[in-house]
């Protein structure tokens, strides 16, 4: 058995009840490793095109890697994998924090579900004994009073870890963009994975463990050492510097802002009054103090601390600290300036349980449309979304995720909202794909992020923006405004990704210059494997032609391979002004489609590249 990984994980049916322990073949393991290749590789085998995402047929694939659980840095992370409800594509997020490390504490690597309950229940991993539990008493509750109910009720007597995973009332209620929370306040969110989990009836999943990571005898050292010099260096960087002290707020003047990357009222202008008030330095000096510290499993960082605001209307309020696409949602994108405003707001909609990428997006198309006279307040329930309308940013939230009332016609996510809104709305709508909406970015100055959410097979960036950095290691130089360089940034990139996010380990401290030798020399030592850069990059391919060969048979097409009109527009002003990747998009995909061994016309994986990547299994989907 490969060192780093538990042996075994769960399938839970249920419609049965039924809950049995499997075992992925050592062969599966070294083509797809753990995480999003594992769960691209249940969900190719057992989700045909018939079965829809609500459907109880559709799986949900929660999985760790080998790295996780180990001393890696920022490995507490899974992966969860499905059919999403947005687009009828596959999904996979990632989140942090230690539901992953603690379900291998607990005994297994992954847990695969299927079927639907017939009434909700939520299901409880205890050092390796699983049962499915009534779940009275926590319908109707939100994510973390959720997490908070069951960690009092299941509070270990000794020093087993405990993490719970669940979803809130915008799961329950199958809004498509619902997220699955966890450790209060990390969310796997693209693709409405919490969506699928509340159409099995399955409310939560806690899991209690205390055993460890088996690592091969012989390398507990080198593994020891491998893990202080990948945190050494990590800190070393500025990202690194910049997240230890400020989290991902400490990026939000710095390199956003200031390069025109900063969404404002829908993308509509990059004009904003106040944005240094948003900046992670500012925010700690003036508005938050910091009440407690929850660092993720094995990270020096504790970029989500516990904080409290200081001062003004809202002093007390005590949340999580926002991340920086959670300022960017709350605050320029509906038009709010208040910092203070825009924790409430993430904590609601966290506590809600909804990806905060889609709901932004859907919620800034009602404020523009509404501002332009294409929807009146009669048909949002008397509401009024005027650009900074704290109030009302909040009512909509809570009528999306109870489905009550406008918030049914918007739970669909952007791209939907938009069709019943009518008239211009679609043209003002901000999506990639048929349906996803993108990072909390203006992607119009940033083409390497908009490419490579417009190509992607995952609802989420399937490769690394390289619009202002280099990578020695694949060879890359940064991709700024220059069409012909994003194609094979993308190709070399996106293989890269897709093999991190199988490892499991956190994106922050797995993509900076120089970490993919670390990625690489980790896993060698933990598993075994041997692999050489070249190696290991084949799996992160392996991994994205399996995701578009699933999404080829549930009827991707050329033309889904887009963006929105709105994210064509070029800026007006700041730096990106006058600049769009629409007149280049054609080109641009032309190239990747040959870069990657594709059609340059269809975007098919052509049947000599699946056979070089072990897939000829596949091939019959794009034939």
């Amino acid at each position: 058995m490969l060192g780093g990984y538990i042996g075994k994980g769960l399938r839970v049916d249920l419609t049965s009840g039924t809950i049995q322990e499997e075992t992925f073949p050592e062969k599966t393991l070294r083509q797809f490793l753990g995480g999003t290749g594992l769960g691209i590789k249940v969900l190719y085998d057992e989700v045909p095109s018939s079965v829809g995402p609500f459907d109880p047929q559709n799986r949900l694939i929660l999985a760790t890697g080998p790295l996780t659980g180990t001393p890696a840095i920022g490995s507490g992370a899974y992966s969860a994998v499905t059919k999403s409800p947005l687009t009828g594509f596959a999904s996979a997020a990632q989140s942090n924090g230690h539901f992953g490390s603690v379900l291998k504490f607990s005994g297994f690597d992954f847990i695969i579900l299927q079927g639907a309950a017939s009434m909700p229940v939520y299901l409880y991993i205890d050092h390796g004994k699983v049962d499915l539990i009534p779940a009275d008493g926590l319908m109707g509750k939100d994510a973390f009073e959720t997490e908070r109910l069951l960690l009092e009720k299941h509070k270990p007597s000794n020093r087993s870890r405990l993490s719970v995973a669940s979803i809130g009332p915008s799961g329950e209620n199958l809004v498509w963009y619902a997220a699955i929370q966890n450790d209060l306040g990390h969310f796997a969110a693209s693709g409405g994975a919490g969506a699928v989990m509340g159409s099995k009836r399955l409310k939560a999943i806690v899991v209690r463990g205390d055993g460890s990571v088996p690592l091969p005898k012989g390398q507990q050292e080198r593994i020891r050492a491998l893990a202080k010099e990948w945190v050494s260096e990590f800190l070393k960087s500025p990202s690194g510097q910049c997240y230890a002290k400020y989290g991902t707020a400490g990026h939000f003047i710095a390199p956003h802002w200031n390069r025109g990357g900063v969404p404002v009222k829908n993308i509509t202008t990059n004009l904003f009054p106040n944005p240094q008030d948003f900046d992670g330095s500012l925010l700690y000096e003036k508005v938050i103090k910091i009440r407690s510290k929850k660092p993720c499993h094995a990270c020096p960082c504790v970029h989500n601390p516990i904080i409290e605001i200081k001062e003004g209307p809202y002093q007390g309020f005590t949340a999580e600290m926002p991340e920086y696409e959670d300022l960017a949602a709350w605050g320029p994108n509906v038009g709010i300036s208040d910092p203070a405003q825009t924790i409430i707001l993430t904590d609601l909609n966290d506590r809600l349980g909804m990806d905060v990428k889609e709901a932004t997006f859907v919620v800034s198309l009602v404020m523009e449309c509404f501002q332009k006279g294409l929807i009146s307040s009669d048909r949002l329930d008397g509401i009024k979304p005027n650009w900074g309308d704290f109030e009302a940013v909040k009512e909509l939230l809570k009528k999306i995720a109870n489905k009550e009332g406008v918030g049914r016609f918007l739970a669909e996510g952007v791209y939907r909202a938009a069709q019943w809104i009518g008239g211009d709305a679609l043209n003002r709508a901000v999506y990639v794909k048929r349906g996803f909406a993108p990072h909390v970015h203006d992607n119009r100055a940033r083409w390497g992020t908009l490419f490579t959410q417009t190509i992607s097979n995952m609802g989420s960036q399937e490769g690394i923006d390289m619009t202002q950095k280099a990578d020695h290691e694949l060879g890359l130089k940064p991709t700024l405004f220059s069409p012909e360089l994003i194609p094979i940034s993308q190709v070399k990139t996106g293989h890269r990704r897709q093999f991190g996010d199988s490892l499991v380990v956190c994106y922050l401290p797995s993509t900076w210059e120089g970490s993919l030798k670390m990625n690489i020399d980790f896993l060698n030592a933990i598993t075994g494997l041997n692999l050489s850069k070249d190696e290991a990059l084949k799996i992160g391919e392996r991994i994205v032609n399996l995701l578009r060969v699933f999404n080829i048979r549930n009827g991707l097409k050329p033309e889904d391979d887009s963006f929105s009109p709105r994210l064509g527009q070029p800026p007006t002003e700041g730096p990106g002004e006058g600049k769009t990747l629409l007149h280049h998009i054609a080109n641009v995909l032309k190239q990747y489609y040959r870069l990657m061994g594709w059609d340059e016309e269809t975007g098919r994986p052509l049947p000599e590249t699946l056979k070089r990547l072990d897939l000829e299994y596949a091939i019959k989907e794009v034939e």
